[in-house]
């Protein structure tokens, strides 16, 4: 069965989401793009594959709360 896989991926100050040969937004930060790939994701859970959603690491985002205590 083939799995269905969301890239979330920064490209200079912008964000996108990867799946197939699609490339959704830009979007401003990972975590609104991140939101932007879960009805997507959602939908293929519905048709029943598997899903992977992939987030590139990186930097805080600047609104963050620091839980370091």
């Amino acid at each position: 069965m083939e799995t269905a896989v969301y890239e979330i991926v920064g490209q200079g100050n912008e964000w996108f989401v990867l799946h197939d040969s699609d490339k959704a937004g830009p979007y401003v930060t990972k975590e609104a793009a991140f939101e932007a790939a879960i009805p997507a994701a959602s939908l293929s859970i519905q048709d029943g594959l598997p899903v992977q959603l992939n987030v590139q690491g990186g930097p805080k985002s600047p609104d963050a709360e620091d839980t370091d205590a």
